[in-house]
């Protein structure tokens, strides 16, 4: 029995393997990232490379994760537990290569103000010119990533950055197969960030005067099609 059946017949032990499974193990992948791909009768696992060494419970409750999510079923299982343990407790092992002077300056500050710097310093880097995806917490990799549309407003940055280091400080909690991240304890201690109406306005101009993406080919062909047509 591979992983795959061995990780199905845990959560339905009545059922018979009603798919062809496929485990691909890719270097294309960020550290400890996995999807899972359903189509037609075909169930193919897509896992970095680093899962290779992980122990087998814990791949197994993160197959496990994967098909209650792509199945969307309601189940929890021991694995999932240790497999969630894991990756809240991976950030730890991450190790830090790259830290951006202005994002420290801004991590530091939020630190000392709302953290009694008590937060332990991840990679800190710029995204792109993003105004849909403002920031990000990585927990594989210890990242906190900010638009780079944020720039030149110490406000707006400290606000985003504040927003991160929460993820990073409450992490999540999973419930029937789902994780849940922006909690009621989480959105109390957002609300306590000094000049919050004032930040989610500077944040709302940054976006609106930030450059659009320019239309793809095939809009342009279709503008055009409509001028002449």
């Amino acid at each position: 029995m591979n992983i795959i059946e061995q990780a199905f017949h845990q959560i339905y032990p009545e059922k018979e393997m009603a798919y062809n499974t496929y485990l691909n193990y890719s270097g294309k992948f960020k550290p400890y990232n996995a999807n899972v791909k359903l189509y037609r009768n075909n169930l193919t696992f897509n896992l970095s490379k680093e899962w290779k060494t992980v122990n087998r419970e814990i791949r197994i409750g993160l197959i496990q994760s994967l098909l209650i999510r792509i199945l969307k079923q309601k189940k929890h299982t021991t694995n999932i537990s240790l497999y969630d343990s894991f990756i809240r407790n991976i950030s730890s092992l991450a190790p830090i290569t790259h830290i951006d002077p202005s994002l420290k300056h801004s991590f530091e500050r939020i630190n000392q103000k709302y953290f009694y710097n008590t937060m332990d310093m991840p990679n800190l880097k710029w995204g792109s010119r993003s105004t849909v995806k403002l920031g990000s917490y990585e927990y594989q990799t210890n990242t906190i990533r900010i638009s780079s549309v944020l720039k030149g407003s110490q406000l707006a940055l400290d606000y985003v950055m504040y927003h991160e280091m929460l993820h990073k400080k409450h992490q999540f909690y999973t419930k029937n197969g789902r994780s849940y991240y922006h909690t009621s304890r989480f959105k109390k201690q957002e609300k306590e960030f000094i000049g919050l109406k004032n930040a989610e306005a500077e944040i709302r101009y940054l976006c609106r005067k930030a450059p659009k993406k320019p239309d793809s080919f095939f809009k342009l062909l279709k503008k055009a099609k409509n001028n002449f047509f």
